[in-house]
């Protein structure tokens, strides 16, 4: 019995069933982070100032920091999502494992590092 060709390899296998999944955190990502992208540029522009003080006195409220929250995990997570494709499609074998554990690192860490600094503006900004 021989290996016959590529496409009678593969014919009938159907799908790995994670395409469509993640398609769709794509989809609703992209969706989020166009409401919360318009939240953000409205409330700027509705800022009686737009120096330092009044920014930080703005992040301070719960009505300003969970959002802002939401939209760094939105954006993150849709960037992620995004390279990962972009990996997954253009490279192969052990460059491609070290690249998405690079990217994941990176993405957790700078994820990490933008909530950290949100609540920090939040939690200490009535008290200042």
């Amino acid at each position: 019995m021989g290996t016959g060709t590529e496409l009678g390899r593969v014919r009938g296998l159907g799908s790995s069933k994670q395409g469509a999944h993640h398609w769709w955190h794509q989809r609703l990502t992209a969706a989020g982070n166009l409401v919360l992208m318009a939240w953000l540029l409205a409330s700027i522009a509705m800022l009686p100032g737009h120096d330092y003080d009044s920014v930080r006195r703005w992040l301070a409220s719960p009505v300003a920091a969970i959002p802002m929250i939401l939209l760094v995990i939105s954006v993150f997570y849709h960037f992620r999502l995004g390279l990962q494709v972009l990996i997954e499609d253009y490279q192969h074998g052990a460059m491609r494992t070290a690249l998405l554990l690079m990217l994941n690192f990176f993405v957790v860490g700078a994820g990490a590092t933008a909530i950290f600094s949100v609540l920090r503006i939040a939690f200490a900004g009535a008290a200042a």
